[in-house]
């Protein structure tokens, strides 16, 4: 668990830096009806439940999570889109409930161009795209934001990805795209230092194909981007052990140790307060001298 030579130490924020020196956690609040471990927990078709979400939040914040991910569109395998509006309405209430309140980086978990807007107006630090930016407007709305951005490597859409997943060689085609995608970035005006990679696990990917990203981990980090990893309660979990989402704390965080000695620099969690003692023991670890 150390920071690759040459890799990056540090990512900007509007209004405060973090160091990547030691793994950063990211709480995940959907505001979803839908989303495959959490969907209802904070929303429902009444409306956003304040009172829950904020003290989600503030255990979170508590327990020393660097962002809290806001989403309002579920890509849970098999998740239909929802509508603009109904997506703008979800995390504007949410992101209204957080800021201000807690000492937390907001992180906008969107593909929607006018959503990516709105956050951003509204004091989120960080977009955290799915789609790498590919929805019409995307690119050019995430570059006048000005804001960091997460570009994450899904194979087809969130209603069709799981269904036979393929590639001639997983590793090389997503480090392939995530550069490809850095370079139309680049060519958007979003420089190389707002851009974080996410390999997607999960997202278009069979159990295999995940844990063999996840055992080449190094090889991500080593484009040089700062890479978060997404693999908290995962399916892939259940492909080795007979457990629903609320028994795969266990498997959660080996996962987690696991992105850690990869190299990973943000993890993105269900369980915060779990996955920060597993960072404090990686750090301890770490900084042991003989």
């Amino acid at each position: 668990m150390t920071t690759p030579g040459g890799g990056p130490t540090q990512l900007v924020c509007p209004g405060r830096e973090f160091s990547l020196r030691r793994p950063l956690v990211m709480g995940i609040l959907n505001v979803t009806p839908d989303s495959f471990s959490d969907g209802g927990a904070f929303f429902s078709g009444s409306g956003l439940n304040v009172d829950a979400l904020c003290s989600a939040a503030e255990a979170m914040v508590v327990a020393g999570a660097s962002f809290l991910d806001i989403g309002g569109e579920s890509t849970r395998p098999g998740a239909l889109a929802v509508s603009e509006q109904e997506e703008m309405d979800r995390v504007l209430g949410a992101i209204a409930c957080i800021q201000g309140r807690f000492d937390v980086e907001i992180s906008l978990d969107t593909s929607t161009p006018k959503v990516m807007l709105a956050g951003a107006a509204a004091g989120v630090g960080l977009i955290n795209d799915v789609r790498a930016l590919s929805r019409e407007g995307a690119m050019e709305a995430a570059a006048e934001t000005g804001l960091p951005i997460c570009l994450m490597h899904m194979q087809g859409d969130p209603l069709t990805m799981q269904a036979g997943p393929q590639y001639f060689n997983v590793l090389a085609e997503v480090t392939q795209f995530l550069e490809q995608r850095a370079s139309a970035c680049s060519e958007a005006g979003i420089s190389r230092d707002r851009l974080i990679f996410d390999p997607g696990f999960g997202f278009g990917k069979t159990p295999q194909h995940n844990f063999a990203l996840l055992k080449h981990l190094p090889e991500v980090v080593g484009l040089g981007q700062p890479v978060l990893v997404g693999l908290s309660r995962k399916s892939m979990i259940a492909s080795v052990l007979d457990r629903n989402t609320s028994q795969r704390l266990p498997a959660s965080l080996a996962l987690a140790v696991l992105a850690m000695v990869g190299g990973a620099h943000i993890l993105r969690v269900h369980d915060v307060v779990e996955t920060m003692d597993a960072v404090a023991m990686m750090t301890a670890y770490a900084e042991a001298s003989p």
